[in-house]
C-alpha cells in the first residue's frame, strides 16, 4: 500500500513538473494573441515569459513586444492593479520596457533600436527632453555606428521644435 501511495505521489510530482510551460510556449502564445488583436492576453504571456524566464534568448523579444503594445497604448488597464492607464502612464511603461532591452540585454540585436525608440517616445510623445536627450547621446555613444545614429542625431539637433521650426530650420540649412 505504501508502495502505491509513493508511486503515485511522484507520478504526480512528475505531471506537475512536465505541465510547467516553456519560454517558447509564451513567445508563441503571446505573438499569436498579438497578430489576433487579443492585447491583454498577449501582454500577459509577454510578461509571463519576462518573469519566469529572465535568462531566456527570447526575453527580448518578449519585452520589446510588451514595449510596443504599451506604446500603441493597446492595452487599458494596468494589469496589476486593474486601474485604467492613461496615455502618459502607457508611454513612459513603452519607454521604460524599451530601455530595460539595453540595460539587461545589451548585446541584443534589438538593444540598439529598443534605446532609439526609449529616446523617441521620452522627447517625441512625453516631452521629456531631459531624460531624452540623455538616452540619445547613451545611444551615440554605445552605437556611434549605427544605421540609426543618423536619425539620433537629427532627433537631438530637432528636440521640442515643432513642424514648422523643423521646416525653417531645414530651408535655412539649404542656403
Amino acid at each position: 500500500m505504501k508502495i502505491s501511495i509513493l508511486s503515485a505521489l511522484f507520478l504526480s510530482l512528475i505531471l506537475i513538473g512536465c505541465t510547467k510551460k516553456t519560454d517558447q510556449y509564451y513567445i508563441d502564445l503571446g505573438s499569436t494573441n498579438l497578430q489576433q488583436k487579443n492585447y491583454d492576453a498577449s501582454a500577459a504571456a509577454f510578461s509571463s515569459l519576462v518573469i519566469e524566464y529572465p535568462s531566456s534568448q527570447l526575453a527580448p523579444e518578449a519585452i520589446f513586444n510588451l514595449a510596443t503594445i504599451y506604446q500603441n497604448q493597446y492595452i487599458k488597464k494596468d494589469p496589476a492593479t486593474g486601474a485604467a492607464l492613461t496615455q502618459d502612464e502607457s508611454l513612459h511603461k513603452a519607454a521604460d520596457l524599451f530601455r530595460s532591452i539595453y540595460d539587461k540585454y545589451p548585446q541584443n540585436s534589438n538593444a540598439p533600436k529598443a534605446l532609439f525608440l526609449s529616446g523617441f517616445i521620452l522627447a517625441n510623445d512625453l516631452r521629456d527632453y531631459n531624460n531624452a536627450t540623455a538616452t540619445f547621446n547613451l545611444f551615440l555613444k554605445q552605437y556611434p555606428n549605427n544605421e540609426l545614429a543618423a536619425s539620433v542625431k537629427e532627433e537631438l539637433n530637432n528636440m521640442g521644435l515643432t513642424p514648422e521650426e523643423i521646416l525653417e530650420h531645414k530651408k535655412m540649412a539649404d542656403k
